[in-house]
């Protein structure tokens, strides 16, 4: 599989810059419509998980499901205030303190996407048993001065979202990608060149992706994908946390330049462990480099479709910092994690499948 470095980086800049918190892919799943012109079809259900069959989808063959969610953590507008700040609740879960005096984007309800501040009590402000305590109250601040006016000149509503403003950078150099949504657009990114590869392969199976909606919140949208494919398999793609600027050496179990993670266990999911000797067999087969890792933290949509009886193995790329403003991931293992897809898929029959 030739991956070009320029449009693997192009890619994945454009998925991160797609405002899309749970519940509000739309963006994303137009990044993918454009990425899938001319050699597959993409329709989006009312999850808003994008639904991508290739042109060379037979309807006649067992399916091989790929996977990877579209979703990033977000916030959601819950009430305007007097002065004009407004209070708001997440879309998932960001890490502790990462969001006072974040920069975001808010969506208007005229539906264009203005900045904003998470904004925080300075400390000038706060009472000695507010600095002990370790808790700020946050705000959401568009720079309405009222309610009146934010709802009037900024179209501030309830019930919109907002995301985190940052802008993606790629060092070429360096071959590092810094930005917002790695989880999981570093996982679309490899997912979306892994299909396209497979697409043009006289395989045993149909394979067919879906961009799926709302993990960030429960992991919602990937059911309903399962039961339009009706897969025999899944291969997921994630944007897992990297561990390795935290963990002692002999603990790191997702590192950069590593190749992608694949997890035998975590909250949602002991994954199936025939189908992950074979994943990890074929990718040394292949020369590729993979990680294993036990997590008891973090769910998957491996979760939700292993639990519909669909066997299914989770290919994290490590990105570092994630439910962080900014993430760092390597793009060497964006391009490993498709390449080890493929190579399953290539050698996949139906009768090794029936044997997961």
């Amino acid at each position: 599989m030739d991956l070009v470095r320029d449009e693997v980086a192009e890619l994945l800049g454009k998925l991160s810059s797609a405002k899309s918190p749970s519940g509000f892919e739309d963006e994303t799943v137009a990044v993918a419509k454009e990425f899938c012109a001319g050699w597959a079809d993409v329709k989006a259900n009312s999850l808003m998980d994008a639904l991508i069959y290739p042109r060379s989808f037979s309807g006649t063959k067992p399916v091989l499901m790929l996977d990877a969610h579209g979703d990033e953590v977000g916030g959601m507008v819950r009430s305007i205030r007097s002065n004009g700040t407004m209070s708001f609740v997440e879309l998932g879960r960001f890490s502790p303190h990462v969001l006072a005096g974040q920069d975001v984007f808010v969506r208007t309800t005229e539906g264009t996407w203005v900045r904003a501040v998470i904004g925080v009590k300075p400390p000038h402000f706060m009472s000695e048993a507010e600095k002990a305590a370790g808790r700020e109250e946050l705000i959401l601040d568009c720079g309405a001065t009222s309610k009146e006016e934010a709802i009037k000149r900024f179209h501030m509503g309830m019930g919109e979202p907002f995301v985190p403003a940052t802008q993606f950078e790629y060092d070429k150099e360096h071959g590092i990608a810094f930005g917002k949504a790695f989880d999981c657009r570093a996982g679309v990114t490899a997912m979306l060149l892994a299909l396209r590869e497979l697409s043009k392969k006289d395989l045993p199976f149909d394979v067919v992706a879906s961009i799926s909606s709302m993990e960030e919140v429960g992991e919602r949208g990937v059911a309903a994908a399962v039961r339009a494919f009706q897969p025999k398999l899944a291969f997921m793609f994630e944007g897992c946390p990297a561990d390795d600027t935290f963990q002692q050496a002999d603990d790191i179990q997702a590192a950069l330049h590593k190749g992608p993670m694949f997890r035998y266990f975590d909250c949602c999911m002991i994954t199936n462990p025939r189908y992950q000797r074979y994943v990890l067999a074929t990718a040394r087969e292949h020369g590729l480099k993979v990680q294993t890792s036990v997590r008891e933290g973090g769910g998957t949509d491996g979760g939700p479709a292993h639990m519909l009886d669909v066997p299914s193995v989770v290919a994290g790329v490590p990105c570092r910092y994630v439910h962080a403003g900014c993430a760092i991931c390597a793009l060497d293992d964006i391009e490993e994690a498709a390449k080890v897809c493929v190579a399953v898929a290539e050698s996949l029959t139906p009768d090794t499948a029936e044997s997961f």
